[in-house]
């Protein structure tokens, strides 16, 4: 969890937010604070609701178009909500008390601490646990409806410990297709990101890059170069070492878009790389959607910058909340944040991802900082891939609860 440190003027800031947001016709302040802004089937989310989400991600240091990014939430919320209630699914006494306390130590923060820091931000407990709330029963839901649906074999697991456990370095020859989600046809791009990880044959994989893939290597078939495995994200390691050349992923949601990655080798070498204790990366937002004249903005943007402070040149006479630079412990980095960065040497860019609202979102790695390798347990290995699969059904059961759904914007 990534948290701004000057709380004065993280204040400052969201009431600022909040101000402007009141002001915008999609939430303005004649509609009321507790005025529906979204309908999904027959409950709603409120002008309070909404302003309390910016609020509080704009405290985590939540990078995108927050107002888009805390509509799509809380509508997820309801369709979460509404899916355990039809099972007749309650959390455990005590169980949302410590899963909130499990959040605020991501921060170093007992929970009283924490919850008076959010307070300080003008953001009311409920909003905490609510948030907190969502995500723990919608976890229980995934379990109970496809745990039985897991399968991790201990040749998957013997496989991935041999890897992490290896006194060499680890590196991973992948291909990847990275398809953007466009708002309207997240079912159908989820189909067709489902049916590239059915794929099992290189050149099959290959055909299904060029046609489906936005990144930059799709005209190559989608194929990376060597990567080393400490840069991946820490969850995704053990799912790429238990692959055999010619595997894929299940679908890897990305910010914007969906992911899948094939296997194509896997080399060791006597030195052991460390892993990574920091990541340092700029995000520079491209306004505009994904249309060729933004793309062409962005590779301009690529071929103009070296260093990570080339970019506030770039963004120079424009909007100062545009560009953030971050640096974060892999563990707290978004996932797609993580992948792209992970195929980055420092200087380079990606504009592979998109913000909530469609904008490209140009990535720079700045720098990474190194750390001593730890040991990873057997239980850790088993937890991480069964999380992967679980992740993929759950990916796959929300698009379907979204296109059931009666969803209706103000």
């Amino acid at each position: 969890m990534m948290m701004k440190k000057n709380s004065l003027r993280q204040l400052i800031l969201a009431t600022a937010a909040a101000g402007a947001l009141l002001s915008a016709p999609g939430v303005s302040q004649a509609q009321g604070l507790f005025a529906p802004v979204v309908k999904v089937d027959d409950q709603v989310v409120t002008n309070f609701e909404l302003t309390q989400r910016i609020a509080f991600l704009e405290l985590l240091n939540t990078p995108g178009d927050l107002e888009e990014l805390a509509l799509e939430q809380l509508i997820d919320d309801r369709l979460r909500e509404q899916a355990a209630r039809s099972v007749n699914l309650q959390l455990l006494d005590g169980a949302l008390e410590n899963a909130v306390e499990e959040f605020a130590a991501r921060g170093n923060l007992k929970t009283e601490q924490f919850l008076e820091l959010t307070a300080a931000e003008g953001i009311e407990k409920e909003t905490v646990f609510a948030f907190v709330r969502s995500n723990l029963i919608w976890r229980e839901l995934v379990r109970a409806r496809f745990g039985r649906r897991v399968s991790v074999t201990e040749t998957d697991i013997d496989r991935a410990m041999e890897a992490l456990g290896s006194r060499a370095s680890v590196r991973v020859l992948l291909s990847e297709v990275i398809i953007p989600l466009q708002p309207g046809y997240e079912a159908q791009i989820t189909e067709i990101a489902e049916q590239v990880a059915t794929i099992d044959s290189f050149g099959d994989f290959t055909e299904a890059a060029k046609r489906f893939s936005a990144a930059p290597t799709k005209e190559t078939g989608g194929k990376l170069g060597w990567l080393p495995i400490s840069q991946l994200p820490p969850a995704l390691r053990p799912v790429l070492l238990g692959l055999e050349p010619g595997e894929t992923t299940s679908v890897i949601p990305m910010q914007g878009a969906l992911a899948v990655f094939q296997m194509r080798s896997i080399a060791e070498s006597a030195y052991r790389a460390p892993d990574i204790a920091a990541v340092e990366y700029a995000s520079l937002t491209i306004p505009g959607g994904r249309t060729p004249e933004t793309l062409a903005t962005a590779a301009g943007v690529a071929a103009a910058v070296d260093t990570c402070d080339d970019l506030y040149g770039e963004n120079f006479g424009k909007s100062a909340d545009l560009l953030t630079v971050t640096s974060a412990a892999p563990k707290d980095l978004p996932r797609g944040i993580a992948v792209e960065l992970a195929k980055l040497d420092s200087g380079e860019v990606s504009y592979n991802l998109s913000t909530a609202s469609g904008d490209i979102q140009l990535l720079m790695l700045c720098g990474r900082s190194p750390v001593l390798a730890q040991d990873a347990s057997r239980e850790d290995v088993t937890r991480q891939l069964r999380n992967e699969q679980l992740e993929g059904f759950a990916n796959g059961y929300l698009e379907e609860l979204r296109a059931n759904a009666r969803i209706i914007k103000r």
